[in-house]
């Protein structure tokens, strides 16, 4: 996956024999794991080695919230929360925070290393092409949107969510074709990841006077022509 390197993963939690299940599972996969009972004190330049990050919500001091917003800005890897909490509205705040995925305890150790492996692979693509349509371009190796010239600020799975319909447009997805297709891994009890994706989404365009974002009712998604 990442040549002859380890994908490097970052674990927060406040559950010794989860830390220790979770880092058996990845390591056996391949991957260096560093764990964590509660927020670490590192160096900004230590964020850079690490591909992904796995985050507890409910941490002693500062919770994985908090924290999320705290790195985000310099973290560049995917962030997955992992909490208890499943309510609709920890879920929105999670992603609108920067996580990329909230995976819901209990979680199979199946599910975990599936969810895992899928963001890693899309971390090492390498796409050197743009998409231009109308006032919006998709730079696809940056992972960047911009309208007109002005950059949209994208979380990674929102870019991951654009570049899907863009690359498909004119074509209607359902929820769980589409986090099958950017996440690789389908579970309908996660489709509504997509919904609050899709909300977030159409906010941010919306503030750029744009909405190609279009519901199909019934039926999903799809990004208009």
């Amino acid at each position: 996956m990442w040549g002859d390197k380890l994908a490097n993963i970052l674990v927060i939690d406040d559950d010794e024999d989860l830390l220790r299940i979770v880092r058996r599972t990845l390591e056996t996969s391949g991957h260096d794991v560093t764990t964590h009972l509660s927020v670490p004190q590192i160096e900004v330049e230590e964020y850079l080695k690490y591909h992904l990050v796995l985050l507890d919500v409910m941490l002693p001091g500062e919770n994985g919230f908090d924290y999320c917003a705290r790195i985000r800005s310099r973290v560049n890897c995917p962030i997955l929360f992992m909490s208890a909490r499943n309510s609709e509205h920890d879920l929105s705040k999670g992603l609108l925070l920067g996580g990329d995925e909230y995976i819901k305890k209990p979680f199979s150790i199946i599910e975990l290393r599936a969810r895992v492996e899928a963001h890693l692979r899309r971390e090492n693509r390498i796409l050197q092409t743009k998409q231009k349509f109308g006032n919006i371009e998709l730079t696809i190796q940056s992972k960047e949107l911009y309208v007109g010239e002005k950059l949209v600020k994208l979380t990674k799975s929102e870019y991951e969510i654009c570049e899907f319909l863009v690359l498909n447009r004119g074509h209607t997805f359902s929820r769980s074709q589409i986090y099958d297709k950017v996440f690789g891994f389908n579970k309908d009890t996660y489709e509504t990841v997509i919904v609050e994706h899709i909300k977030n989404l159409r906010a941010k365009l919306l503030e750029f006077g744009e909405n190609p974002i279009k519901t199909v009712w019934g039926i999903g998604y799809k990004w208009d022509e």
